[in-house]
């Protein structure tokens, strides 16, 4: 992308986690990315899933910056990217649910609250559409062997992976048959019943508590209560525009404090990485403006993913 915000070129990859893949796997990933793009560069911004400590970012600027492909390389967390593509404040707070959940606040003094979502180890529950998935199966059994309640999943579930009961599917997961990573393919079902069905809307009700638990958390680090702050709202799950999983978050935000702006992003994280690249350059907001179209009109085609898969890989401009 070049200063005035015109679009160069935009390439999106496979799975990069640096948590599974190591950093130079990753790094690998993103190598043939840069080089379609047309890299080096005088800037990368790098706002990956996955960083999640400053040791992590230091050590993946430094393998980023070993690789050549840019002359400044700024890295970071992808909630970041959420939170920029999110608003032009230059602060608020972000949460993005996808394949995890995660949530970052900056404070108009420059203060930030993170956390480390690294899943049960650091206290997350209902982080993502992986935990969405396990839940659903989870009812499942318990609705088919009468431990829990009836539920509508009982049968929907089994069915998606070609099985005829609960048990058999379970059976299938626990031996590996079935990838464990395969359960975030759920998501979509369990949203599309979250209305007709009391067991799948409390698993949806449940997703929504853990992302307002996040920006309460975030509200209370950053001490900004005699001011208005925009809540952004990014990721595969709360991008898919689920009414009850959208409402229930802004109503439950509401009874925090009055003054909270709460929206989901319009634009995908690269609209952000983008945006604050040129921020960081000093460009005109025309030059912002016009990055933001073309990235948005780029990415169109690729859609929103509800399962938040964490295998659609990056995108770099």
């Amino acid at each position: 992308m070049r200063e005035d915000g015109a679009l160069l070129g935009f390439a999106r990859g496979p799975f990069s986690q640096s948590h599974y893949l190591g950093i130079e796997g990753s790094a690998d990933v993103l190598d043939a990315l840069a080089t379609e793009v047309g890299a080096p560069a005088d800037l990368a911004v790098l706002l990956l899933a996955g960083l999640d400590f400053p040791d992590e970012e230091d050590a993946y600027r430094a393998e980023a910056e070993r690789r050549g492909w840019a002359s400044e390389v700024v890295v970071g967390n992808d909630t970041y990217a959420v939170l920029r593509a999110g608003t032009e404040r230059g602060w608020g707070i972000a949460v993005t649910c996808g394949a995890g959940l995660n949530c970052v606040g900056v404070g108009p003094d420059g203060r930030e609250a993170r956390f480390p979502s690294l899943g049960a180890a650091s206290g997350d529950v209902m982080d993502g559409s992986g935990a969405v998935g396990l839940a659903a199966l989870g009812a499942t059994v318990r609705s088919e062997d009468r431990r829990g309640p009836r539920t509508a999943l009982q049968e929907v579930v089994p069915r998606h992976f070609g099985f005829s009961t609960a048990l058999e599917l379970s059976r299938a997961v626990h031996s590996g048959s079935v990838a464990g990573s395969r359960l975030r393919e759920l998501a979509p079902v369990v949203f599309a019943l979250s209305d007709a069905d009391d067991v799948a809307g409390s698993i949806v009700d449940e997703v929504g508590a853990e992302v307002v638990a996040n920006v309460r958390a975030a509200l209370i680090r950053l001490d900004v209560r005699d001011q208005e702050v925009e809540v952004v709202l990014g990721g595969g799950l709360l991008q898919a525009g689920n009414a009850r999983l959208l409402s229930g978050i802004e109503a439950s935000l509401s009874e925090t404090r009055e003054r909270l702006v709460v929206r989901v992003a319009s634009s995908r994280p690269i609209v952000g990485a983008a945006l604050l690249a040129l921020d960081w350059l000093g460009a005109p907001p025309a030059a912002k403006a016009r990055a933001r179209e073309e990235l948005d009109r780029a990415t169109a085609s690729l859609g929103s993913d509800v399962t938040g898969d964490a295998a659609a890989g990056p995108e770099l401009a």
